[in-house]
């Protein structure tokens, strides 16, 4: 396979995506986590450790370079021009970085990538992807979750879930939606979609 697809896959915070990710990966699907990856990124790489330092200053990074994260996080959440900034930092060096990998993927054979990550809609990432898929729950749900998985109150969740985009509008922008509510299956549905693709990969290759 010349040039597999580029797949990007999202959902809203407690949706569920990364358990679904390890069913593709299952599939033998290259799964590119973008959020530890812009972790990574931050840490590692001089530009961006550069554009951060520009924006939060010095504070940004521990004594021993260590990301200073909830130094950010204060800054960050409080001030929505900041977070868009720091943004606009990140995401275009993940794009980059997650390019580049994909191209190294090719190299295997595979009829295409995921890109897993969770601001893929809201960076405007989805726009450079050959497909979309989004990973959906009732937001009780997902609150419920986050709560159970992360030992915090709902108000909490909250305020994480109004700095994503609504489920709404990316669901209105996939290509395909995968239930994760605790009542349809998942398997079949990933199974689905991962035969579609297959079968686009080859029709792409084959013209």
């Amino acid at each position: 396979m010349d040039h597999p697809l580029r797949v990007g896959i999202t959902g809203g915070i407690g949706s569920g995506k990364t358990t679904v990710c390890r069913l593709f990966s299952v599939l033998g699907i290259p799964v590119y986590d973008a959020d530890y990856w812009a972790k990574w990124l931050i840490k590692n790489d001089p530009q961006v450790r550069r554009g951060v330092i520009a924006l939060l200053g010095p504070e940004a990074y521990q004594a021993d370079g260590a990301y200073n994260r909830a130094y950010v996080a204060r800054r960050v959440f409080a001030d929505a021009n900041l977070l868009a900034a720091l943004n606009a930092v990140v995401h275009p060096a993940v794009e980059r970085h997650s390019r580049a990998w994909h191209e190294q993927q090719a190299l295997s054979g595979c009829p295409y990538t995921l890109k897993e990550a969770a601001l893929l809609v809201e960076s405007g990432s989805h726009r450079f992807l050959d497909a979309l898929i989004v990973v959906t729950a009732p937001e009780e749900v997902r609150i419920r979750r986050v709560m159970e998985r992360d030992g915090v109150a709902e108000e909490v969740v909250r305020a994480r879930l109004r700095h994503q985009a609504p489920e709404a509008e990316k669901v209105a922008l996939a290509d395909f939606v995968i239930l994760n509510d605790g009542q349809h299956a998942l398997i079949p549905q990933v199974w689905r979609i991962h035969r579609t693709l297959v079968a686009r990969a080859h029709q792409q290759t084959s013209a």
